[in-house]
């Protein structure tokens, strides 16, 4: 463990695929580490390790200076911020509110004015990069919020991602990631009908990747998730189900600004066929599987 000497307590809440390497960064970093995640069993390894687990959202939000949450869904950021038992009713005046669940922009607006009435700072951080970026420390960090609460995170973001940019006001982290969603949707139907076509044709679609991912065609999805399709590696860095969420989110926003997305639309109905065929909880290259059921 990094010896960095650091008296700041960080409350981590939601220890998921992503969540479990990010608060182990911050750990490793030197910080006090207070967890909860509603299994228990998935903290384990960080408990063994040296991070304070706690048996309640209030309980964890009392002794924090600063709190990050990783979680699910809009719904799920709602209560635990929220709610009579949340974040926000509980913190200490002048702790550090860090949401990097993707959620919704107005969600996001909400928490930063309950949150500035009661004294907090709050920063809605959404990531980009997977379970690979989250466990190589290199996620795109968008970062919506004022400019003081961010430059105090900054070096605590640092520890976790790569690419870390204040977007602007609450809510903007959000509205950015809903642009890095959008532009992921459409382009993981193009990897996936290229495979089909490689394989159709004839060709080894390994040779096919080394050739394409190096010109015009290339992108992060291209690189680290094409190359699972051809192993038949459909274990989740990002889960079907939380794409169809963002998917909607982008959606219902793009609708509220009058804007058109057939393309996302699109997306999201060979997504919403990938879940009803039982592959919700596949990480999103599994829409590849698609192909294989029209077989």
């Amino acid at each position: 463990m990094n010896n960095e000497k650091n008296n700041l307590t960080i409350g981590f809440i939601g220890i998921g695929v992503m969540g479990k390497s990010m608060a182990g960064h911050l750990m490793n970093a030197g910080y006090n580490l207070h967890i909860y995640t509603r299994t228990k069993d998935k903290a384990d390894d960080l408990i063994s390790q040296g991070a304070i687990w706690k048996n309640s959202v209030v309980e964890l939000t009392k002794q924090a200076d600063i709190i990050i949450t990783m979680i699910g869904y809009p719904q799920d950021v709602e209560s635990i911020y929220l709610g009579t038992n949340g974040i926000i009713s509980n913190a200490n005046k002048g702790t550090y509110l860090i949401d990097m669940t993707t959620s919704t922009p107005t969600l996001a607006q909400k928490i930063a004015q309950h949150a500035k009435e009661k004294g907090l700072f709050s920063l809605d951080a959404p990531v980009s990069g997977g379970d690979i970026g989250a466990r190589e420390a290199r996620l795109t960090i968008m970062v919506g919020g004022e400019s003081g609460a961010f430059e105090v995170c900054k070096p605590i973001l640092e520890k976790m991602g790569a690419n870390i940019i204040l977007q602007g006001e609450a809510g903007s982290g959000q509205h950015t990631k809903m642009c890095n969603q959008i532009a992921i949707a459409t382009n993981m139907i193009g990897i996936c009908e290229s495979i089909v076509y490689a394989r159709t044709a004839g060709l080894d679609p390994e040779k096919v990747l080394q050739s394409i991912s190096a010109g015009a065609a290339g992108s992060w999805s291209l690189s680290n998730l094409a190359p699972r399709i051809i192993k038949e590696d459909y274990e989740p860095g990002f889960f079907v189900k939380h794409f169809i969420k963002d998917m909607g989110i982008a959606l219902e926003e793009a609708s509220s600004m009058g804007l058109e997305m057939p393309g996302l639309e699109l997306a999201k109905q060979l997504y919403d066929e990938l879940a009803i065929v039982g592959e919700e909880d596949r990480g999103t290259q599994a829409l590849y599987k698609l192909w294989e059921h029209k077989k």
